[in-house]
């Protein structure tokens, strides 16, 4: 491909929306272009190296005896009531109408898709085991799309659903699909940890996130993990407090003032106590309805872990103004105590389990309890966020934080789909029963917005080479110059008799320019022909490391092909 003629404009600033890495040098370096929020076009810089993490998503899926089909993008309602998601997949589900009054939707994912493709074809067991891929846009209406295609509203996606006769059978497939992503991801040049996982919206007993771990600011999940091998998402994530006891010694439950103390700070400050003898309330609402969740003071909410021990949908911090209406209390000063239990749902988190003496909000402005002590008879749930250097729930040594950012998921769905939507087959004995699930998900342009928050440099993107748009880009420093340029249009047609993806930038800018858009968009190697071209000799660099050689262009082509094709 002649630079002259790829469609691709690179630019000298970065968009002023985009905050994370990707997303900037994505706009900048001319991969995608913003059609509208959280919504882009792939140009032909990205849509090569979609192309290339697809081609080896399909090997590997292939190989693992998965098989390919393609799934309607448009969704009738009918299919979501069967399974009972319609409405409990909530605001990301985008809802329309077509023109004969009949509810649809954009497509977030294919459970109910491919549960009645299957019921239909694999009738019996003998049909089974079965799993079946695509490579399709999807579509979640994000409140808050962000960080370019990391959190965008439409993206490309891999995903698979296999059926199984029984949960041992599903068991081994699990594992099948988890080698199977370690090989995707290694292939792509990523490197990935497998993490435990909430479910969210797809549901099922078990799931496993892969993970890249990246050092930059918007990895879009902390992960909590133990060098004995324990790691998890911070919404899924458990621990052992390193203070599992504690007693706020005092020696009779009274009401005192504490005036202006509406934060955990303010109040252990004013009483010269430790933050873990408060026992704090949060309040939510959640579906329209109010909560109080209590958890030890040095603790945080989890929100997500709350969402699904509520068997909620949605929730929100709850107003100042609900606190008063809903709760008779203050903000700040707010207690489970005395709350109507037909009105208001009450969840202590295990935190609080060994709090004795404890402070306590008195439901009065200005006034805490203390010396307080738990009722009988508490049901106590998981629902707070871990913090680094708690306690691996399995060796008990520090739990480790790092940021993460999720390319794949792999969830054991059981009959979450198939018991709603009576998709069954034929037993040995002739018994009808509901197929056993699984799915199995890749973020296709996650993967490439990955990468980049992975491998870059303040000049620009350092592509893995499985999955760089083009792998040499040969720079004539002057165009005008016979010489350079008979050379350089040698290089660029050898290397292609080579099957050796290369640009040449014939375009008549200053080298600088072409330096600096080479290092932007990332190509592994750059090969140089100038002034030194007299003496019979290249520049060769490579981007990763930037290493620059001086070889002859015959000895360039042979480097190429070492770090290429071996």
């Amino acid at each position: 491909m002649k630079m002259s003629k790829l469609f691709v404009q690179t630019l000298r600033e970065y968009p002023n929306d985009a905050e994370a890495i990707s997303h900037k040098l994505l706009v900048r370096a001319g991969f995608i272009k913003k059609l509208a929020n959280g919504i882009y076009t792939y140009l032909p810089l990205a849509q090569r190296v979609l192309t290339k993490i697809s081609n080896i998503v399909r090997e590997e899926m292939d190989a693992s005896g998965a098989q390919e089909l393609l799934m309607p993008f448009v969704q009738p309602a009918e299919i979501w009531q069967k399974s009972q998601r319609w409405q409990k997949y909530g605001k990301e589900l985008l809802r329309c109408e077509d023109r004969h009054g009949n509810q649809m939707c954009l497509a977030p994912t294919h459970e109910e898709v491919i549960t009645s493709v299957v019921s239909g074809i694999a009738t019996s067991y003998k049909q089974l085991p079965l799993n079946l891929y695509q490579i399709q846009t999807k579509f979640r209406d994000e409140i808050r799309p962000r960080f370019g295609l990391l959190r965008g509203r439409e993206f490309i996606m891999k995903d698979a659903y296999s059926f199984h006769t029984s949960q041992k059978d599903l068991e081994r497939e699990y594992e099948v699909m988890a080698q199977t992503y370690t090989n995707i991801f290694k292939r792509c040049g990523l490197e990935t940890k497998a993490v435990q996982s909430d479910s969210g919206a797809i549901g099922g007993a078990v799931s496993h996130e892969y993970m890249v771990l990246v050092d930059t600011s918007v990895g879009e999940n902390d992960v909590f993990y133990c060098d004995c091998g324990y790691s998890a998402n911070s919404n899924h994530a458990i621990s052992i407090l390193n203070k599992e006891e504690t007693n706020g010694n005092f020696k009779e439950e009274k009401i005192v003032d504490t005036p202006n103390t509406k934060t955990i700070e303010e109040l252990a400050k004013f009483l010269n106590i430790e933050p873990d003898c408060i026992l704090k309330a949060v309040a939510y609402i959640a579906d329209s309805k109010p909560v109080i969740a209590m958890i030890r003071g040095d603790k945080e909410i989890e929100e997500t872990k709350l969402m699904n021990a509520l068997n909620a949908l949605e929730i929100r911090p709850m107003e100042n103004d609900e606190v008063i209406e809903y709760l008779n209390s203050y903000p700040g000063f707010i207690s489970h105590r005395d709350v109507d239990s037909s009105k208001v749902r009450v969840l202590f988190d295990n935190s609080a389990k060994g709090m004795k003496n404890f402070v306590l909000g008195a439901n009065i402005k200005d006034k805490h309890i203390t010396g307080a002590n738990l009722e009988k008879d508490i049901e106590f749930v998981d629902i707070s966020l871990v913090k680094e250097g708690e306690l691996c729930p399995i060796c008990h040594k520090p739990l480790k934080k790092t940021k993460g950012i999720e390319v794949g998921n792999i969830f054991q769905l059981g009959t979450k789909y198939s018991s709603p939507m009576n998709a069954c087959y034929t037993d040995e004995q002739g018994q009808l029963k509901p197929y056993i699930m699984g799915c199995y998900g890749i973020g296709v342009s996650r993967t490439m917005a990955a990468a980049i928050e992975k491998y870059h440099d303040e000049h620009g993107i350092i592509w893995p080479i499985a999955i760089a748009p083009y792998h040499v880009d040969i720079v004539p420093v002057n165009c005008d110059d016979e010489e350079q340029m008979k050379i350089a249009s040698d290089l660029y047609d050898k290397l292609q008799k080579l099957n050796i993806e290369v640009i040449l930038d014939d375009r008549k800018d200053r080298a600088g320019v072409k330096f600096k858009d080479a290092d932007l968009i990332g190509f592994p190697i750059r090969i140089t022909v100038g002034k030194t071209i007299s003496e019979g000799l290249v520049e060769f660099k490579i981007r990763k490391t930037g290493e620059v050689i001086k070889l002859s262009p015959d000895e360039a082509i042979e480097k190429c092909k070492e770090i290429l094709l071996n």
